[in-house]
């Protein structure tokens, strides 16, 4: 099938810390063609670098009538992208507890974004198991946080 596939995963080490790294890996593939995709990020969160690895790869997408597949990792991308943004669209970006929902910058670029494709879904894989794809992003994004770390 005519299908672009993607892998996305972002990390953080430190996350809750004061100073930390952060890194997002992609993985994306359209017939026999592999593109790789990483960068990384100081003081940042898990939650941030996982939304960003997102943002990158629809970025890098240039045929956005191809259906495109997003694997992801991380369940709050996925509900957040799936199911949360129509409520915070609804609510001015408010949650249920009416506070201002976190990343509200980055969950607006992913909607806008996703929008922009013809056909796009978002499927939730189980990180760190046996699907290559997901495994080759976080390795791009542990590999972006080792290079980059302040020793």
């Amino acid at each position: 099938m005519n299908e672009i596939i993607v892998y996305c995963d972002g990390g953080c080490r430190g996350n809750q810390e004061k100073e930390n790294i952060g890194a997002w890996g992609v993985v994306l593939i359209y017939k026999d063609n592999i593109k790789e995709l990483s960068g990384f990020k100081i003081n940042t969160t898990n939650n941030k670098m996982e939304l960003t690895a997102a943002i990158e790869a629809l970025r890098a997408i240039k045929k956005k009538d191809i259906p495109t597949k997003i694997h992801v990792d991380s369940e709050y991308v996925l509900n957040g992208i799936t199911t949360w943004i129509y409520g915070w669209l609804k609510k001015d970006f408010k949650n249920s507890t009416k506070n201002p929902v976190k990343n509200q910058e980055l969950w607006k670029e992913l909607y806008r974004l996703k929008n922009e494709f013809d056909t796009i879904e978002f499927i939730k894989v189980k990180g760190h198991s046996t699907n290559e794809g997901n495994n080759r992003a976080d390795e791009l994004c542990n590999i972006e946080m080792d290079k980059n770390a302040r020793k």
